[in-house]
């Protein structure tokens, strides 16, 4: 069984942890967290879950206070289009060996390019950018505008369509001169682009991408199916010792962010929200202390394990655990390659987001609302940030479950290794 998961699933996580693009997309969604995650504070203090919060505040800072601390959240969230097009740009061009500045600057220029300088209120049209596209609408075309604007610039720098300075001259003037031919050739075939989809019925790449290619994705990954086999994925790579949240996270993690956009939007609109599986859906209730849901299982390697080597492995990794770095225990116990774990650390997170997704269909704990709340959050305070005190509720009784259902089996393999430890001290 080891070796059949290893001949077949060790290739296919090398082949997507490797690839250059996925690797692109990755990396530049993970430059907008930090923008992302800061905007959300803001907005979690103006709506923090707790009876009369709001009129607390008002009584000191006005009525319109909330409007002040949404400001961060605008120049964030309702900016993803453009964080993402800029992150990808930079990101892909570090990966095809070309200036990332420039490479983030000419995807960014296109991407704007392409954007229909209308917006329509009433019946009336008038000049202007419409904030839905720079938002979550805008971001699959963000992705697909930065790789191939980046693509074209290498292809022009690499035919030698650039232009050369004499000796002498400062490196930031040369490398804005050598800059001009390819961007300018990027430029064009985006200029071109505009042209092509203007006399098509859509009007604009814009509404082409979201109709054709987002809102399908989006449908399909909005859903409990989506979210367990991609879990099924993840978890298999981590047991052959490949960090599956990088590998499956670089498919998965775009789709997820568009949908915690569209809850924040609905939420901010006081709108019912849209979506029960997204970012926050993952992060905060398919697992607790990181991939498997490992701190049901420190906890009970903290309480019920008699050997001196879980028993000593749980006290250094407990803590870690509650912050959801689970490294320790998955390589120490280990979990990885470790036939006996597989099973619960597959199960767990799998009933998690079948429970989780359950729960918030039937109207007993809420969605969601997409307010970036950080993975590391210790869970019960993640809970009670991302949807009140009924997800703190949840995440407890999934908590308490997890460590029944890694009991059994973390019991067999202490009885294993206190078996061992007698032996070596016999001998």
């Amino acid at each position: 069984m080891l070796d059949f998961l290893e001949r077949i699933l060790m290739p296919l996580a090398q082949k997507i942890g490797n690839n250059k693009y996925l690797l692109a997309i990755r990396d530049g969604f993970l430059i907008t967290m930090p923008l992302l995650i800061v905007g959300s504070f803001f907005l979690l203090f103006a709506n923090f879950p707790i009876p009369g919060w709001t009129e607390f505040w008002a009584k000191i800072f006005g009525d319109n206070w909330i409007q002040f601390f949404s400001k961060p959240t605008d120049a964030t969230f309702s900016l993803l289009g453009i964080l993402t097009v800029m992150g990808i740009g930079y990101s892909f061009a570090k990966q095809m060996e070309v200036n990332p500045i420039f490479g983030a600057a000419i995807s960014l220029v296109n991407w704007f390019l392409l954007m229909p300088y209308e917006i329509v209120s009433d019946g009336e049209s008038i000049s202007g950018i419409p904030l839905p596209w720079v938002g979550s609408q805008g971001v699959f075309l963000s992705i697909i505008v930065a790789i191939l604007s980046v693509h074209i610039y290498k292809w022009a720098e690499d035919k030698g369509w650039v232009i050369r300075m004499p000796e002498g001259v400062p490196p930031q003037v040369e490398r804005s001169f050598s800059a001009l031919i390819p961007s300018g050739v990027a430029l064009f075939v985006f200029f071109i682009i505009n042209i092509l989809f203007g006399i098509t019925s859509y009007g604009n790449a814009f509404v082409f991408v979201y109709e054709i290619l987002q809102i399908p994705l989006l449908a399909l990954g909005n859903t409990m199916t989506a979210m367990v086999i991609a879990y099924l994925f993840l978890h298999f790579f981590w047991f052959i010792g490949i960090n599956g949240g990088s590998v499956v996270g670089a498919v998965f993690n775009p789709i997820l962010q568009t949908l915690s956009a569209e809850n924040l939007t609905a939420y901010r609109a006081g709108e019912e929200l849209p979506n029960i599986i997204n970012q926050q859906f993952q992060d905060l209730f398919a697992t607790f202390g990181g991939a498997g849901s490992t701190l049901s299982l420190l906890i009970a390697m903290f309480f019920f394990c008699k050997s001196k080597r879980i028993t000593e492995l749980g006290k250094l990794s407990i803590l870690p655990g509650f912050f959801g770095i689970n490294e320790p225990v998955v390589f120490g116990l280990p979990i990885v390659l470790n036939p006996m774990m597989l099973i619960p650390f597959v199960l767990v997170p799998t009933i998690n987001i079948i429970i989780s997704y359950a729960s918030m269909a039937a109207g007993l704990v809420p969605y969601t609302s997409g307010v970036a709340v950080p993975w590391t959050m210790p869970v019960i305070v993640s809970g009670f940030l991302s949807t009140g005190w009924r997800g703190a509720l949840l995440q407890g009784l999934l908590l308490i479950l997890g460590v029944i259902l890694y009991y059994p089996f973390i019991r067999i393999l202490d009885r294993q290794y206190l078996k061992e430890e007698l032996e070596s001290t016999n001998e």
